[in-house]
């Protein structure tokens, strides 16, 4: 254990006190692990400053150039002294400038020829780049002997430039980095080695040294190579045990019945399901007749058809003597699901009561806000078994919940629900129920093997019949203010021809949100006249102003979270009914609101969301036999990335792709979300999107190790190394679903 130990060494004991509270508090490393696996983010070349047209705006960025000319100006009537230091690389300049007290030490040191290493924030000051205060080191030296050993360490090397912070500049971290690199040495190497020698991977020590300290280029992409190989590798050999461990629960196996209440539910569907809804309720249904739980992720695209899928799989369990529920993350999609779930069940919903079909079941609801008597009896169904399936939010997961034999859980949303609450409803099954996982943001295949590791993955990519196009536009309200009274008038022609339309705006406004602690937020927001930082639109405005100007004569109603749900679902009945015109609302709609007869969608401030969530708040129309329509309305600039973004959503309705673009413009921390906080130290050269090939090649080899040898008896290294990333907190990551 000797070998671990360097590596678990605080840097307090190497770097002393000051330097790592600093690394500890602004970088979260902690041991000399954590800064040796604290890579280089990019290698200067020796002498060569960024490229100065390249320097990114409000960065830290560290440069290498010559001190072209310093002088030293006075102001405020002599009181005050500033030095301004120009910096060229040959092939542009950069300025520096220092104030006060600071003035003295650079003015001594920094003479026309010096070559130094400088950091600092860029800012632009009188339409010139410039950095104010950086910190400097200079590479050369005055005494002859010195001077060769300085230009020998830096001529023809590769500078290293770490991610750093304001109180700790890149070097500052080399040099420390130099402190801990000895014990590189002692880095235990989680490769087997017949994996390392087939695939020509540089032993672990050396890829440290080389990424650290390249001689070459050739250094930093071997180094690269073996280091990204092992975060894909330790990841996936953790999702293959758990895969495994998963196999080894028990589990009732839940075997399909004829004539039961699924083929008498098939028998009256008005359609055939799609080639996709059967090829995955095949695969859904393997799962079922094992006895083991099945892990199963099903993704497809906004209306896909996941909703039907999950309910035959629920028909099958309560066929087979089980129960089965339907968790949602808000009332008004439980509330969603439950009626279009009994709509389409009819008279089989109806099990045992009068009218019913004696191959029926109940089907019930259970959220916070029931009332008592009839959360009383829904409690009793579930019980006695009764309800063979149940719909709710998280109200399923309190204690008092009992079942009497719960067969499968489905989890609709999964990026809404914790571990915790989904393990809590697992546990009240007397054996561990089945799972199927819903997603309708698609994820790209690479972030499903990695944040989805542990679950296997079904994908309905094709749309059902009679679905109908959806054209989407993107309305530049500042350039072009008569194409936003062209949108209005577009929502109101859609009502004229019988339909129906959403406004969807970021925030829901008035005083409450103020005294929700939000006034703060909203005083610091610049003046109305700059819309670039103007506080987001907000439902009950835009509601407002759209019955008194554009909209005036329609019925538009509004729909946001701090409504109580009886209102909620008074308001969304209305509109599934077709009483209301036009509904206001904020992302509230974004997941399994179905309203066939709502044609248009009106997205304003659309640059304030996400790539993904435009594309599920676009999925809400379209619905019917008539086409949808979607307009993206924005005042970003023309050139802007987020413009970029919204034509990126209005080009294409196909949502893989979509989500690829999301995951290119993100980084990669929030594509992982909450998975990744876990496995900080798991992922920082792997990038989710460009190292497909890694991640599933590592995939490959980490399942046919776990095959062979479960326990990992015959790998200690390995095991060494997956026991320090999966501490406790860090295994609640892998337990994803």
């Amino acid at each position: 254990m000797d070998r671990v130990s360097s590596f678990d060494e605080p840097l307090k004991k190497l770097l002393g006190g000051a330097t790592a509270k600093v690394m500890a508090e602004h970088l979260d490393l902690h041991t000399v692990g954590d800064l040796l696996h604290h890579y280089p983010r990019r290698y200067e070349e020796r002498g060569k400053l960024t490229a100065l047209a390249d320097l990114p705006l409000d960065e830290h960025v560290t440069v290498v150039a010559q001190v072209a000319d310093a002088r030293i100006l006075m102001f405020n009537n002599g009181r005050g002294k500033r030095l301004e230091v120009t910096l060229t690389d040959g092939s542009g300049r950069l300025q520096l400038v220092f104030f006060g007290h600071g003035v003295h030490k650079p003015h001594k040191e920094l003479l026309p020829g010096r070559q130094a290493m400088f950091a600092g924030k860029v800012s632009v000051f009188n339409r010139k780049m410039q950095l104010a205060h950086p910190t400097y080191q200079l590479l050369d030296a005055s005494d002859a002997d010195e001077a060769t050993e300085a230009v020998d360490a830096f001529a023809g090397r590769l500078l290293p430039i770490y991610p750093a912070c304001k109180q700790l500049d890149s070097w500052r971290i080399a040099k420390a980095v130099d402190a801990v690199l000895p014990s590189a040495q002692d880095a235990v190497d989680p490769l087997p080695a017949s994996l390392r020698e087939g695939r020509g991977f540089t032993p672990l020590p050396e890829a440290l040294l080389k990424v650290h300290r390249p001689q070459t280029k050739a250094d930093v992409e071997d180094a690269k190579a073996r280091l990204k190989w092992d975060e894909a590798f330790v990841l996936q050999v953790a999702l293959a045990r758990r895969r495994y461990a998963d196999t080894q629960l028990p589990a009732v196996a839940r075997r399909p019945v004829t004539d039961g209440l699924l083929d008498a539910f098939d028998a009256k569907l008005p359609f055939t399901l799609t080639e996709g809804q059967q090829k995955v309720s095949k695969e859904i249904f393997d799962d079922l007749a094992t006895e083991h739980p099945m892990h199963r992720l099903l993704q497809g695209e906004v209306g896909s058809g996941k909703t039907m899928v999950a309910l035959r799989a629920m028909l099958t369990v309560v066929d087979a003597g089980g129960q089965a529920a339907m968790l949602a993350p808000t009332e008004v999609l439980a509330q969603q699901h439950h009626r279009s779930i009994t709509e389409m069940m009819g008279e089989l919903a109806e099990g045992g009561m009068l009218g019913g079909s004696d191959r029926g079941t109940k089907v019930v609801l259970l959220t916070g806000s029931m009332g008592m008597a009839a959360r009383r009896q829904a409690l009793l169904d579930l019980v006695t078994g009764e309800a063979g399936i149940v719909i709710g939010t998280h109200a399923l997961i309190e204690d008092k919940v009992q079942f009497h034999d719960l067969g499968l859980v489905v989890v609709d949303e999964q990026h809404r629900f914790g571990v915790e609450q989904r393990d809590a409803l697992r546990s009240k099954g007397k054996q561990p129920p089945h799972l199927l996982v819903m997603t309708a943001t698609p994820i790209p295949r690479t972030v499903a093997m990695t944040v989805f590791g542990d679950l296997e993955t079904s994908v309905l990519d094709q749309l059902p019949a009679g679905r109908s196009p959806i054209a989407s536009h993107v309305v530049p309200a500042k350039d072009k203010p008569h194409f936003l009274a062209r949108a209005w008038e577009r929502v109101r022609e859609e009502v004229e021809n019988g339909h129906q339309a959403y406004v969807v705006c970021p925030r829901i406004g008035d005083d409450a949100e103020e005294a929700e602690g939000k006034k703060g937020k909203a005083k610091k927001q610049a003046p109305e006249d700059d819309p670039e930082k103007r506080p987001p639109l907000a439902v009950l405005e835009i509601a407002d102003e759209l019955r008194k100007g554009a909209l005036a004569g329609l019925t538009v109603e509004v729909l946001h979270g701090r409504m109580h749900p009886d209102e909620k679902d008074d308001v969304m009945r209305r509109f599934a009914a077709g009483d209301v015109d036009v509904l206001v609302a904020t992302t509230v709609i974004e997941v399994g609101v179905n309203v066939p007869n709502a044609t248009a969608m009106v997205i304003m401030d659309a640059d304030r969301f996400g790539v993904s969530q435009l594309h599920q708040l676009r999925g809400r129309v379209g619905r019917g036999s008539a086409p949808g329509l979607c307009l993206l309305v924005s005042e970003a600039h023309e050139a802007s990335p987020a413009r970029a973004r919204l034509s990126a959503v209005a080009a294409t309705l196909d949502g893989f792709e979509l989500s690829r673009i999301d995951l290119e413009q993100r980084r990669e921390g929030d594509v992982l979300g909450q998975a990744q906080s876990g496995v900080r130290s798991s992922l920082r050269m792997l990038t989710v999107i460009d190292d497909e090939e890694v991640i599933a090649a590592a995939r490959e080899e980490a399942v046919a190790i776990v095959a062979v040898d479960p326990e990992l008896e015959h790998l200690p290294e390995l095991r060494t190394v997956l026991a320090a990333l999966l501490d406790k907190d860090r295994e609640e990551y892998l337990d994803k679903g």
